[in-house]
């Protein structure tokens, strides 16, 4: 299954997931979709930010049950939307869902807005299966220490995708310091975007990330956002451009500034 499908995808059969938080899915959403709230589905708990950030992966086991809560199985297919270009947070629920095991799963390309369907307010009905058959996260990650080795490394490339204010240190909107790791480069996930809010095709992704990677082969590339949700669209226009292998940083910017790690602003963000 291509990660991105249009709105024909949208048939009979399909497991339809809104990864847009609990108050936009109860304005509104797509017929049939089932609520992946982005804070408590597609995240564990986070008491201590400082340790994991602040939207660290739920147990395997726990999302094993979320999935069959939604009714999927290995053999579902399964498309996912937001209303944010996939950023909020249908890119990371196809993360975690591919970092299961599951094949079948695509983002909706253009979001709800593309699928030119009427909008509704009942939750979709009930669906259960088994949990599904997972017990680890099959998809590369990195922790807070892989990270500091990577920053300085020749051969590596760690990416903070954020927009460029957040990463020179001119604002923080959201985190209690501003600034990004320091020789982390910085190409903001929007400009995997055209103005229409759609993926570019999958060659000028390919060479924009070629640009950026240089030498280095994807496998040692970490990507980073704010806390580990917009960092899964860059991976996603990673795989559009046949570029897959790169690790996810999941503490991210949240998990990094609060701890005693260096920090730098001000330094030229690449693109």
């Amino acid at each position: 299954m291509h990660p991105l499908v249009g709105p024909e995808a949208l048939r009979e059969g399909v497991v339809l997931l809104d990864a847009r938080p609990a108050a936009a899915y109860a304005r509104g959403h797509l017929p049939g979709a089932h609520l992946a709230d982005p804070d408590l589905d597609l995240a564990a708990p986070a008491p201590h930010p400082e340790r994991g950030g602040r939207h660290p992966l739920p147990a395997p086991a726990e999302f094993a049950r979320t999935l069959g809560r939604w009714g999927i199985t290995p053999d579902s297919r399964v498309v996912i939307y937001d209303d944010q270009g996939g950023a909020n947070a249908a890119a990371r629920a196809w993360w975690m869902l591919r970092s299961a095991g599951h094949r079948h799963v695509a983002v909706l390309d253009g979001g709800m807005q593309a699928a030119g369907l009427p909008l509704e307010t009942a939750p979709a009905e009930a669906a259960s299966a088994a949990p599904y058959p997972m017990d680890v996260w099959r998809l590369p990650t990195v922790d807070i220490d892989a990270v500091d080795r990577l920053r300085v490394a020749p051969d590596a490339v760690v990416l903070d995708v954020r927009a460029a204010f957040r990463y020179r240190g001119e604002g923080e909107p959201i985190d209690p310091v501003a600034g990004h790791i320091p020789g982390a480069r910085n190409l903001p996930y929007t400009e995997n975007l055209g103005t229409d809010g759609r993926f570019l095709p999958a060659d000028a992704l390919r060479a924009r990330y070629l640009e950026l990677l240089g030498t280095v082969p994807p496998a040692r590339l970490a990507v980073h956002c704010g806390s580990g949700i917009t960092a899964c669209h860059t991976l996603l226009a990673l795989e559009i451009a046949g570029l897959s292998g790169a690790s996810l940083y999941v503490g991210s910017w949240g998990e990094w500034c609060r701890s005693e790690r260096p920090r730098a602003v001000g330094e030229r963000a690449h693109g």
